[in-house]
């Protein structure tokens, strides 16, 4: 197990888990970062956040912060 906010560019996982409550899981959830879903890094911003990924082929953007409560298995 190893949180998003952890890979490194180029790097991919399955997603594990979605943490956090409220109206935050709930976005994170609209947006297809679900449970079983493939994650790929594709991406640092120049200060290293945000994150760029792609899921289910589209490009999503999320903050380390966010992306730290999401956990994957490799």
């Amino acid at each position: 197990m190893i949180l998003l906010s952890e890979l490194k560019e180029g790097q991919s996982g399955i997603i594990e888990r979605v943490g956090g409550s409220g109206a935050f899981r709930r976005r994170i959830l609209e947006m297809g970062l679900t449970k079983g879903a493939t994650i790929y890094v594709e991406k640092y911003a120049p200060l290293k956040d945000p994150i760029e990924l792609i899921v289910k082929g589209y490009h999503v953007s999320l903050r380390v912060e966010e992306a730290a409560h999401i956990i994957l298995r490799g």
